[in-house]
């Protein structure tokens, strides 16, 4: 099966999902639920700052599984560096909650944060 626009449209449109990252010392999969956005017509999975497995395994292996709306799809992800961009991220009304949790400059400046780049390639499996 590829991954249609109707699939995507699914993903996108699921709040929380499960995200499988590869543990940088085993290379054993590693999965966690998880929260995620779509800003600017990209995929975003950020957090509170602070340490997170997730990250430093996404910096180690790029590699990742999206897990929703019973679609598994293999995709990647990349580090968000771009101050601009994390700043946007942070000031979307569905981000909000963030804010409450540290200010403004500290999400920007100390954040993780990911991008999710879904292939237009074939899923593993639906259900």
């Amino acid at each position: 099966m590829h991954l249609t626009q109707a699939d995507r449209e699914r993903l996108v449109a699921q709040r929380i999902i499960d995200f499988t990252t590869y543990r940088r010392s085993s290379g054993q999969p590693h999965r966690v639920e998880i929260w995620w956005f779509e800003v600017a017509n990209r995929l975003v999975i950020t957090g509170s700052p602070g340490r997170r497995d997730w990250l430093a395994n996404v910096r180690e292996n790029p590699r990742v599984v999206i897990h929703g709306s019973g679609i598994d799809v293999e995709a990647t992800a990349s580090v968000v560096e771009d101050p601009v961009f994390r700043r946007q991220v942070f000031t979307q009304p569905e981000t909000s909650w963030y804010t409450t949790q540290a200010e403004l400059d500290r999400l920007v400046e100390t954040s993780p944060m990911i991008e999710i780049h879904l292939p237009a390639e074939p899923a593993l499996s639906t259900s």
